[in-house]
């Protein structure tokens, strides 16, 4: 099993993330190590790393390819949901940076077994981050009803065919049950205008899109984590976020606006009365963006962002 992948705005993440060299690091998408080895080679002292990703194959490459830090890194199959019960488990209670590579791996789209990808035309309709979960995108095609479908495929795909893409697979499954992308593909193709499909790109790509966000749970899952993760930082400490579409980049810019201002009070109110206190600040005020350079060796990197929050630093007063 080869799991590659190239990391998606290395340095500038990296740069971002790692403030002190014997500090605590944890990589909540672990992968193919690709960010966690660059984090590593910059710890000294103290410095730890903690890997966490719920898939095996991931987990499996990640072990092998930092191995040569020995014992400075933990790696653990979870859920980056579940952070806080396995850096307690650790007996870690704060990290001084944690990092999130969100959407789906480079191994992931091109290891056809996996079902992610709408370019293989006889795959099986899996796309489960997390192989030890029983439901598949194939179970939900054959189970959600048609205005499930379409609610799907419209808020998590963006497909503004998305109730007539609703409406062909309800018909397709009448007559059997879709099993393979290429099936996938054929009724998604009947559903979408033919001027359409000659100038857009792939027809199936917002609706693979809804069905892996709506199977693995993933702007669920990130939204319900964020303001934990906030929580785990040390003062000073910082949440490195990397985006690939604009639903994952609104929950992001939202949640960091707000921690940064929690403050609820009316507009015209000459002071704060609902004693929210902002929890940091935040450090990109505009996302960072891949260079020139960088999207003409790596194509998947096109729709990357990254956002940066730093948690307060403690101030210590001083008696004159």
């Amino acid at each position: 099993m080869n799991f590659s992948h190239t990391s998606v705005l290395l340095q500038e993440t990296v740069d971002a993330l790692v403030t002190d060299p014997g500090g605590i690091y944890v990589d909540g998408t672990l992968g193919g190590a690709g960010h966690s080895f660059e984090i590593c080679s910059r710890l000294s002292g103290a410095g730890q790393l903690i890997g966490i990703d719920q898939d095996a194959d991931a987990i499996r490459a990640a072990t092998e390819r930092l191995a040569p830090f020995g014992d400075r890194v933990r790696i653990i199959r979870s859920n980056y949901s579940e952070m806080r019960a396995c850096l307690s488990e650790l007996g870690i209670t704060e990290a001084d940076g944690i990092l999130l590579d969100l959407g789906v791996s480079s191994y992931q789209l091109d290891e056809p077994s996996r079902g992610f990808t709408y370019r293989d035309e006889d795959a099986p309709l899996d796309m489960r981050m997390d192989q030890r979960q029983s439901r598949t995108a194939k179970d939900i095609l054959a189970e959600y009803s048609e205005p499930e479908l379409y609610r799907m495929i419209r808020d998590y795909g963006e497909d503004r065919f998305a109730k007539n893409i609703a409406r062909h697979i309800v018909r397709a499954r009448a007559e059997k049950p879709i099993e393979t992308t290429g099936e996938l593909n054929a009724i998604i193709r009947a559903a979408i205008p033919a001027k359409v499909r000659a100038a857009g790109g792939h027809p199936s790509k917002r609706t693979y899109q809804a069905l892996r966000i709506e199977l693995n749970r993933e702007l669920e899952v990130l939204g319900d984590s964020l303001d934990g993760m906030i929580d785990l930082l040390k003062p000073g400490g910082r949440l490195c976020v990397i985006t690939f579409h604009s639903l994952e980049d609104r929950i992001v810019k939202t949640n960091f606006k707000r921690n940064e201002n929690p403050c609820t009070c009316p507009g015209d109110f000459p002071v704060c009365v609902c004693g929210k206190v902002s929890k940091g600040h935040v450090v990109t005020r505009k996302p960072v963006l891949p260079s020139v350079e960088e999207l003409e060796t790596n194509s998947r990197s096109k729709s990357a962002k990254l956002r940066v929050f730093e948690k307060s630093r403690k101030i210590e007063w001083k008696e004159e």
